[in-house]
């Protein structure tokens, strides 16, 4: 059924209240195709979690939500298990089934919000793995064709948080399904400090992926506001990736920056240290601002115009380009 002048807000996780001029939900491709029928001509917007979207103003088109479920394993050996997802699948309840049915390898991405589908789109990481470490394939709906493509490792033209899909095939295609790759023979990951403390606090001398998955849990309810409880989109920007020479700019004042190594001889930075030592973190606006907890993360503590977080975000863009000579790129998508 299609809605006219539709309200967003349950819609997207920092509870912007904007509308669409007409929302549909589709459970099936065959939903998927009758939609797109009726598109008359406007703009389309594929909502999955609505975790990494910030609305600035009413959406003058066509809003469709993905809501394709399902999971099921298609291969299995002795060591490896390939399980299938649908698109519209809540990425935290897939995690879990995976870690109840002891197939590792995504547990270090426990309680990222979000869908799914889009898990490959952003290729999502955290605490040492990406997506791409143990993606297979995925299915994704030709938006002009009506026709389902696969889409291998390669094809996906993985980066840090990019995909081809948010490139030079943004908006020709819709995920449906993915198909990853996860052990039945694991191997731990818990090289971040953060993992191993929490392990400790735990008691965990031995840890499981079960033990991973749950000190991960822990790590990011204590620093990550609940979109439930406070609107956000997790992490708002991208951790920079920077030639050494503009590392070792900044190191001449703070001798301590935290700096990881990156491909093709640069080095990433810790945007929420930058954002932290500038002093936005804890800031608060009226009813919006930068977490306590978390400088990443920007917050509508109470019905804030989308443009308003937008705004303060390029706030924090130039500030910190002006003082270490980093430009910081948003992580979430502005409509």
């Amino acid at each position: 059924m299609i809605q006219e002048h539709f309200n967003l807000r349950p819609y997207n996780t920092f509870g912007i209240e904007v509308f669409a001029k007409r929302f549909a939900a589709f459970s099936s491709i065959e939903e998927l195709s009758h939609f797109l029928q009726h598109r008359d001509g406007d703009e389309l917007l594929f909502l999955g979690g609505g975790s990494n979207v910030l609305f600035t103003q009413n959406f003058d088109g066509f809003v469709l939500r993905n809501e394709i479920h399902g999971i099921e394993k298609v291969e299995e050996t002795d060591d490896h298990v390939l399980i299938k997802a649908g698109a519209g699948e809540v990425w935290h309840d897939f995690v879990l089934y995976c870690v109840e049915n002891d197939f590792g390898g995504i547990e270090n991405l426990s309680l990222i919000p979000g869908s799914v589908g889009a898990s490959p789109m952003q290729n999502i990481g955290a605490y040492g793995v990406e997506i791409k470490d143990v993606f297979v394939s995925l299915e994704a709906y030709h938006i002009e064709s009506g026709e389902v493509h696969t889409f291998d490792k390669d094809a996906c033209e993985f980066g840090y948080r990019e995909s081809v899909f948010k490139r030079k095939l943004k908006n020709q295609y819709v995920i449906v399904s993915v198909t990853y790759r996860l052990s039945k023979k694991h191997t731990i990951n818990s090289s971040y400090g953060a993992i191993e403390n929490e392990l400790k606090v735990m008691g965990v001398d031995f840890p499981t992926i079960k033990d991973i998955s749950k000190a991960v849990i822990a790590i990011r309810s204590s620093k990550l506001p609940n979109p439930a409880e406070i609107g956000n989109a997790g992490s708002f920007f991208k951790n920079p990736v920077v030639e050494k020479e503009v590392l070792e700019n900044i190191q001449l004042n703070y001798e301590n920056v935290p700096n990881y190594p990156a491909p093709n001889g640069k080095v990433k930075l810790a945007a929420g240290w930058l954002i932290d030592q500038a002093g936005w973190k804890g800031k608060t606006f009226d009813t919006y601002g930068v977490h306590k907890l978390q400088a990443l993360v920007l917050v509508n503590y109470s019905d804030t115009e989308g443009s308003k977080i937008f705004d303060l975000s390029t706030e924090i863009i130039q500030d910190i380009y002006q003082k270490f000579g980093v430009e910081l790129e948003r992580e979430v998508n502005i409509y």
